[in-house]
């Protein structure tokens, strides 16, 4: 690595970390405001205002707007160097613009790589204590309990239904579970209610019948104003979600609950798989953007650097709102997932290709 190398990564680094302090500022600042409200009304102490939220806010603020950060650094310290007229010393002596654009790329994978570390493992944590927070004192709604007519896959062969739940004493009625040989059914119970009774997760079902199935010939036990303990792959927390549950887990725990839902069959576990993409696509959006900074500021213009950072936030303005469609279409079932996730880096690196070379020319 040559010294214009290290001095091109300082320059970057240096002035990503500067933009990522002051606009983090800047964020609490704007949103201290708009929380003064809860705090006072709710009883929230000094120390969990400080530490449960702001302290956790700053990471998860910086995961969603290190991209554009990166985006920012390239375009004002880049610009401040064409405007110097340094770039013309650095081609005069011929070094390859594309060259140049290796300590860009050496930099934005130090970003990168701190950033998928923080957002699949260290900024869910943190971002867990701040949902909490906010659960509890600020956006009570979020809690959403599944409560009518839910269908769960108890295991593969087992499938349950259940009219309505009541999360407040964990019953429901109108349960009854269909267990299947191939396509064939084989058993069916059905209750007038069913209620949790103890971990791990045993459950009383009252007031059941049982019909099971063989060739031909058909058994029915009839308990009617009966009672009957028994283990279901079922318990309560199963029927509860919130509106935030995504941004609580590392990658590592919502693949497991991925696998967990799919098995149930439950619809959410879609909006998991597109969250996991969307973590591991946001670390690419630094490199691509890295690019596309580079060669909006790495030539000289006459109106400086204001103009490139208005070209470098209307860039940055419209990915963030193609991602956001994206994203809202692989939600709905609309498109894949994993398509959903990357079609905008897909749209930007290709961006970023054409700018690259006109910039060259």
């Amino acid at each position: 690595m040559k010294r214009l190398d290290i001095y091109i990564i300082q320059k970057y680094l240096g002035t990503f970390f500067f933009s990522m302090l002051l606009i983090t500022m800047v964020a609490i600042v704007i949103d201290f405001p708009e929380r003064i409200d809860h705090f006072i009304n709710e009883s929230v102490t000094l120390k969990e205002i400080l530490f449960d939220y702001y302290l956790n806010f700053i990471p998860w603020i910086n995961a969603i707007l290190w991209p554009l950060f990166a985006l920012i650094a390239v375009i004002f310290f880049t610009s401040r160097l064409a405007k110097d007229t340094e770039f013309v010393a650095m081609l005069s002596s011929g070094i390859s613009y594309y060259r140049l654009l290796l300590p860009y790329l050496a930099g934005a994978l130090v970003i990168a790589s701190l950033h998928w570390t923080g957002n699949n493992y260290i900024v869910p944590k943190s971002t867990r204590i701040k949902a909490e927070f906010e659960n509890k004192y600020i956006y009570k709604a979020n809690q959403k309990v599944d409560s009518d007519n839910v269908q769960f896959m108890l295991d593969p062969q087992s499938i349950a239904f259940l009219r309505y739940y009541r999360y407040r004493d964990t019953s429901a009625i109108d349960f009854r579970i269909e267990t299947y040989d191939g396509q064939k059914m084989v058993k069916y119970l059905s209750a007038q209610r069913i209620k949790f009774k103890k971990e791990p997760n045993i459950w009383t079902i009252e007031d059941y019948y049982i019909r099971t199935i063989s060739g031909k010939r058909e058994k029915l036990v009839v308990k009617r104003g009966e009672s009957l303990d028994t283990m279901l792959n079922l318990v309560p927390k199963d029927f509860v979600r919130y509106k935030n549950q995504r941004e609580m887990m590392t990658s590592s725990e919502m693949r497991e609950l991925i696998k967990y839902e799919r098995q149930k069959g439950i619809s959410t576990a879609n909006n998991l798989v597109v969250e996991l993409q969307r973590r591991n696509a946001d670390s690419v959006t630094i490199l691509i953007l890295t690019i596309i900074g580079f060669a909006i500021a790495s030539r000289k213009s006459r109106e400086g650097t204001g103009l490139n950072l208005a070209l470098g936030a209307g860039i940055g303005a419209i990915f963030v709102v193609t991602s956001r469609f994206a994203i809202a279409f692989s939600n709905s079932l609309a498109i894949d997932p994993v398509i959903g996730a990357w079609i905008p880096n897909l749209f930007f690196g290709l961006l970023s290709v054409l700018l690259l070379f006109k910039a060259q020319q």
